[in-house]
């Protein structure tokens, strides 16, 4: 009597990759109610830039209107924009009325 029959082995392909989300910038806004200073403070409270680094930011928001502070995934993005919104005003200058302003574009 024969054995139970069993089958050959065959091997089954898997795609695993895992679909990644596209990044999106997190741009500051240019405005002449904020400090240099309140600039670099708030890189590096908010994304942990070291000074030099938050200097060159604010040079760049400030000469060209806009700089991209940060590189991230969609829901970062949104959380950073919404610090950087809430940071609140710059003590140094009498007329701040409020926080910075940023936005999100998708990075190419």
């Amino acid at each position: 009597m024969p054995g139970p029959a069993t089958l050959p082995d065959t091997e089954v392909e898997t795609d695993q990759r895992t679909k990644r989300q596209p990044p999106y910038h997190v741009v500051l806004l240019n405005d002449d109610d904020h400090s240099y200073e309140y600039v670099i403070e708030m890189l590096k409270a908010l994304f942990g830039h070291p000074i030099e680094k938050g200097y060159q930011l604010a040079k760049i928001v400030d000469t060209k209107g806009r700089a991209i502070v940060c590189t991230t995934s969609l829901e970062r993005a949104e959380l950073k924009r919404d610090q950087i919104h809430a940071y609140g005003i710059d003590p140094r200058i009498p007329r701040c009325k409020g926080s910075m302003t940023a936005e999100l574009e998708a990075a190419e």
